[in-house]
């Protein structure tokens, strides 16, 4: 799996300065990463309608506005935003449930294995899903 800075260089199947474009379902989670796309990631990851990202937070209580700002940005093409929060079920605080509902963005905060098998099923369906996964060991 890749780690730290992602790589510059284009080769298809690899994810660059921490974005892969296109929509890509989850084949795989665990030893700290996901694969997808036909490729591995070390860490969490954000998935979005524009793409895959690279997502710094490695612990429910680093999910804020500020490491949400890539969901609230692409607000418009998603309905519901799935929340890994690793392991363990953990509530997200009010005041970012509130902002997200302002953006019209609807929360389901999960252990990151459901949320990932949930995001494909909602995904393969061609809903307006993203989600938020926290990488677990």
């Amino acid at each position: 799996m890749s780690e730290g800075r992602l790589p510059k260089q284009t080769v298809p199947g690899q994810i660059h300065d921490g974005f892969l474009p296109g929509r890509h379902g989850i084949d795989a989670y665990g030893n700290g990463g996901f694969r997808f796309g036909q490729m591995s990631h070390r860490g969490s990851i954000l998935l979005l309608p524009s793409g895959v990202r690279a997502w710094e937070v490695t612990e429910a209580a680093g999910i804020d506005g500020r490491s949400l700002a890539p969901v609230l940005a692409e607000a418009e093409g998603i309905e519901l935003l799935l929340v890994g929060t690793g392991a363990d079920i953990v509530f997200l605080p009010d005041p970012l449930r509130q902002r997200l509902k302002a953006a019209g963005i609807g929360l389901d905060a999960m252990q990151t294995g459901a949320a990932a098998r949930t995001y494909n099923i909602l995904m393969a369906e061609n809903r307006k899903v993203a989600a938020a996964l926290i990488a677990v060991p």
